[in-house]
């Protein structure tokens, strides 16, 4: 989901950045505490969602569990932060979390001016509009005079007031703080429509009273590339941050998976072999655990404990799932996707 803070939380988050709150020790940090602090939505399905025994599970999640299988050998080894739109960027920022793992838009003014450091993307989404079946409308160009239930403190408010406003059209936004407080607003028939991340969208339709009475529109309103952020100011937490992804999709690309890593081990591919920290190295010469300040089983572990990043994408939000997402823009780029790691060597 996309989100926005008032001008003083803005200028509060920027001061904070400006005046180096940033550990330059994160590794350290988790390492000597044992425990990942991992910043995650308050509950969205699919993304970050606990059980009725505080579980939790999502693609944001393996996110987290990924993480802290490659810097604590032990995925399970994290501490989850429900954070609210509000909350989050000053939760990231003031040391709260090492991690922000929440659905979250990589956006001009959070990478430079809050302070922070997306690594990259582990969900391309773009916002979308949901309505009853039965108010019979087929585009979102015909929403005009709707009420919209939205959550406030977010890009999604944003984008809904500039859609409208390009295409002439009378809105009543209906604001909430938390998304499912927008959901429950919008299953209770207090709106017309609701709007947020087409994901979003499946996954709140998936909770709603009678799924099946619902359907989402066809526009797609925004660009919203979701993913993982960290401080500035670490570039070392944001290198192991950004190749534990990296390492998640460069595993489905040559096919290593939860189920056969250990088999890869003695694949003959160079990159496999790099991957699984088990290449040759001439004396005095690091594997890439090494460059990390990991061990070389850092990779194994997050394929091993958590998986690929094809088996995280269909365990949690994938065509099986109540979510029925097909991957879309989020396959492998050599499948016609714009999923795209650079080359572990």
């Amino acid at each position: 989901m996309k989100h926005f803070r008032t001008l003083s939380g803005v200028a509060a988050i920027a001061l904070m950045a400006s005046a180096g709150v940033a550990s330059a020790t994160t590794l350290e940090d988790v390492q000597a505490r044992g425990t990942l602090n991992c910043g995650v939505t308050t509950g969205l399905a699919g993304f970050a969602s606990p059980d009725d025994q505080g579980n939790w599970t999502g693609l944001d999640v393996d996110m987290c569990r990924a993480v802290a299988a490659a810097v604590l050998g032990d995925s399970e080894a994290v501490k989850y932060v429900p954070t609210t739109a509000t909350e989050r960027f000053t939760a990231l920022q003031s040391g709260e979390v090492d991690l922000l793992a929440r659905n979250t838009t990589w956006t001009f003014s959070r990478d430079v001016q809050l302070g922070f450091e997306f690594v990259g993307v582990n969900y391309y989404d773009g916002q979308g509009f949901m309505v009853r079946s039965e108010l019979g409308v087929a585009s979102a160009l015909e929403l005009d005079g709707a009420s919209v239930c939205v959550q406030t403190g977010t890009t999604t408010e944003l984008n809904l007031a500039d859609y409208f406003r390009a295409n002439n059209m009378e809105l009543n936004s209906i604001v909430f703080q938390k998304n499912e407080e927008a959901r429950q607003a919008y299953d209770e028939g207090r709106c017309d429509a609701y709007t947020t991340d087409a994901s979003g969208l499946a996954a709140e339709r998936s909770v709603l009273t009678a799924p099946g009475d619902h359907i989402i529109l066809p526009e797609i309103i925004s660009k919203e590339p979701l993913g993982p952020l960290v401080r500035h100011g670490d570039n070392q937490w944001g290198d192991i941050v950004r190749w534990t992804l990296n390492s998640m999709i460069i595993a489905e690309e040559f096919g290593v998976t939860s189920e056969n890593v250990e088999e890869m081990k003695g694949s003959e591919n160079p990159e496999v072999q790099r991957l699984l920290g088990v290449e040759k190295v001439e004396e005095g010469q690091a594997r890439m655990g090494s460059m990390l300040g990991l061990s070389d089983e850092w990779a194994y572990n997050i394929i091993s404990m958590v998986g690929n990043y094809g088996e995280s994408f269909e365990a949690h939000v994938g065509v099986k799932t109540p979510l029925g997402l097909a991957r879309g823009l989020n396959q492998l780029w050599s499948k016609g996707g714009l999923l795209y790691a650079p080359p572990m060597r």
